[in-house]
C-alpha cells in the first residue's frame, strides 16, 4: 500500500527489511509512470527480460549479481544497475540482499517468462 501522503519520507531500507518473503517486491512509492519498489532476495531469481521496459536496481543491503549472457555485475551496498529493455538477466546473491527496484508501472515481474514465482501489480501493491 503507498503511503496516504506521498510528501512523507520512505525508508527503503526498513521497508526492504520489513518484508517476510523473497522475491516478492513491493511497490513503496510512485514517481512519473514509474514505481519504486523493494525487495528481500536470497539465491537465484529466474532469467528473463524485459522487452520494453528498462529496470534499475539498487543495493540497499548485502551483495547482488546481476548476469547477462555475456558478463555478470556486481554490486554491493549504494551500488546500482541498469538493465536495459529487451536484455536478458537473473539476479543472484549468495546471502540475503536488500533492494529497490524503479520500473515502469506496467513491468511484468518475471518478464517474458512465465514463473510461479512473478508476482502481479496487485500483490505488490499490498
Amino acid at each position: 500500500m503507498l503511503p496516504a501522503d506521498p510528501r512523507l519520507p520512505v525508508n527503503l531500507r526498513r521497508e526492504a527489511a520489513a518484508l517476510a518473503s523473497t522475491w516478492s517486491p513491493r511497490v513503496v512509492a510512485e514517481v512519473n509512470g514509474q514505481f519504486v519498489k523493494v525487495a528481500r532476495v536470497r539465491g537465484e531469481f529466474v532469467w528473463h527480460a524485459h522487452e520494453g521496459e528498462d529496470e534499475l536496481f539498487l543495493v540497499l543491503d548485502g551483495r547482488l549479481r546481476l548476469r547477462f549472457e555475456d558478463r555478470t555485475v556486481e554490486l554491493g551496498p549504494g551500488d546500482c544497475a541498469v538493465v536495459p529493455r529487451g536484455v536478458r538477466h537473473n539476479p543472484q546473491c549468495d546471502g540475503e540482499v536488500l533492494l529497490a527496484l524503479f520500473e515502469p508501472k506496467a513491468t511484468a515481474h518475471t518478464g517474458d517468462v512465465v514463473s510461479d514465482r512473478a508476482r502481479s501489480i496487485e500483490e505488490q501493491l499490498r
